[in-house]
C-alpha cells in the first residue's frame, strides 16, 4: 500500500509542476490515467479480501431511499440524525464520537427514507487513512449524500471532503459524461467528435487508452469532454450521486452572513441543535431524491363482489410501470393529456399519478 501511495504522490507532484496548455494536454492525460489506476488499487486492493465495508459499517438497505451524512468529526451529524429521526446516536462535545454507521428512518410524504450517520471523515480517506475507505464505500450505496459542514469553520472543509469522495469514484451533482465507448477486436482507435473539443484530440485519447492496454475501440465525444471524463468512462466504476451541503450551527452567525450562505448552490443552512430550518432541508431532500409516488389499483371479482386492490409505491424518476403483454394500463394524472388515458409500458409516470392495470 505504501508503494502505491508513494507512486500517487509522485504523479500528483509531477502534475502540479506541469503547466496546463495544449502542448502538455497529451502528457497530463497520461498522468491522470495512471493516477486513476493507482487509486483503483487503493479502493479495491489486490487479493479480493477485505473488499466489504467492514464490521459496523455494512447496514442493510431498507425503505424507498438511502441518505448518507458525511462530514468532519463534531460538525453535528449525530445531532441532526437524532432530531430528524428520533434515533439515539451517542452525541458528545468531543471529536470522533460515532465509531460505526448509525442508521435511522424518517417518513416524509409517505416515503420511508433511511438515514445513515457515517463516522467522521478525515483528510486522506481515499488513500486508506483512518476508517475513511469504509465510510466512503457505504456512501457509494446512497441515493443522496448530505455533506454536513460547521458554518463557523472554513469552507475549505467542503473542498477536502469533495476531493476525498472524488478520489473514491463518487461524482457529486453531475451526470455521466456524454461519451460513447466500445472496445473492439481490431481496427485501432476510431475517434468521432460531434462538437468542438477544447482538450481531447486523437493523440491524447490514444495515450489514455494505451495506459489501459486498449488499442482497438470506438470513442464518440458528444460534448466538450475532458481527460477526466474519458477516464471515468473507461474505469466504469463511477457513481453519480446528488448532494446537499448542510451548513450547521447557524444560531452562531449573523443575519447578514446567513443571507450570503443562502446563495450558495445546493446548500441548506440549519441549526441541528435548535431544529431550525428542518422544513427547508426536508423539502430539498425530497426534491433531490426525485421520488415519484405512484398509486396503483386493480379490480378483482370474488363471486359477484368487486374488490379494489390499492397500493402506493415510491420510485425514482423517470418512472415506468412494468407490466406484461396481456395487460394494459389506464392513467390519471399530470403525465397524460386525458383522464384516464390508456398507455403502454413505455409511458413515463409523474408524481402522484394513479394507474389501473387492465387485462386485455
Amino acid at each position: 500500500m505504501s508503494g502505491t501511495l508513494a507512486k500517487i504522490a509522485e504523479i500528483e507532484a509531477e502534475m502540479a509542476r506541469t503547466q496546463k496548455n495544449k502542448a502538455t494536454a497529451h502528457h497530463l492525460g497520461l498522468l491522470k490515467a495512471r493516477l486513476a489506476k493507482l487509486r483503483r488499487e487503493l479502493i479495491t486492493p489486490k487479493g479480493g479480501g477485505g473488499g466489504g465495508p467492514g464490521e459496523g459499517f455494512d447496514v442493510a438497505k431498507t425503505g424507498d431511499a438511502r441518505i448518507g451524512f458525511v462530514g468532519f468529526p463534531s460538525v453535528g451529524k449525530s445531532t441532526l440524525l437524532s432530531n430528524l429521526a428520533g434515533v439515539y446516536s451517542e452525541v458528545a462535545a468531543y471529536e470522533f464520537t460515532t465509531l460505526t454507521t448509525v442508521p435511522g428512518v424518517i417518513r416524509y410524504k409517505g416515503a420511508k427514507i433511511q438515514l445513515l450517520d457515517l463516522p467522521g471523515i478525515i483528510e486522506g480517506a481515499k488513500d486508506g487513512k483512518g476508517r475513511g475507505r469504509q465510510v466512503i464505500a457505504v456512501a457509494r450505496t446512497c441515493n443522496l449524500i448530505l455533506i454536513v459542514l460547521d458554518v463557523l469553520k472554513p469552507l475549505g472543509h467542503k473542498k477536502i471532503i469533495e476531493n476525498e469522495l472524488e478520489g473514491f469514484g463518487i461524482r457529486l451533482n453531475s451526470k455521466p459524461p456524454n461519451i460513447g465507448f466500445k472496445k473492439k477486436d481490431k481496427g485501432g482507435i476510431n475517434l468521432t467528435a460531434t462538437c468542438p473539443q477544447s482538450e481531447l484530440d486523437t493523440e491524447t485519447v490514444k495515450s489514455i487508452l494505451a495506459e489501459y492496454k486498449i488499442h482497438n475501440a470506438d470513442v464518440t465525444l458528444r460534448s466538450d469532454a475532458t481527460a477526466d471524463d474519458l477516464i471515468d468512462v473507461v474505469e466504469g466504476n463511477r457513481v453519480y450521486i446528488p448532494c446537499i451541503y448542510v451548513l450547521n450551527k447557524i444560531d452562531q452567525i449573523s443575519i447578514e452572513e446567513l443571507d450570503i450562505i443562502y446563495k450558495v448552490p445546493h446548500c441548506v443552512p440549519i441549526s441541528a441543535h435548535h431544529r431550525w430550518n428542518f422544513d427547508d432541508l426536508l423539502e430539498k431532500i425530497w426534491d433531490y431524491l426525485k421520488l415519484v409516488r405512484i398509486i396503483a389499483f386493480c379490480v378483482s371479482f370474488v363471486t359477484e363482489i368487486a374488490v379494489v386492490l390499492l397500493f402506493v409505491y415510491y420510485t425514482s424518476k423517470p418512472s415506468k410501470f412494468d407490466f406484461s403483454s396481456p395487460f394494459s394500463a389506464l392513467v390519471w394524472g399530470s403525465s397524460v393529456k386525458h383522464n384516464p388515458q390508456k398507455v403502454g409500458k413505455d409511458h413515463t409516470l409523474e408524481d402522484e399519478d394513479v394507474i389501473q392495470i387492465v387485462k386485455k
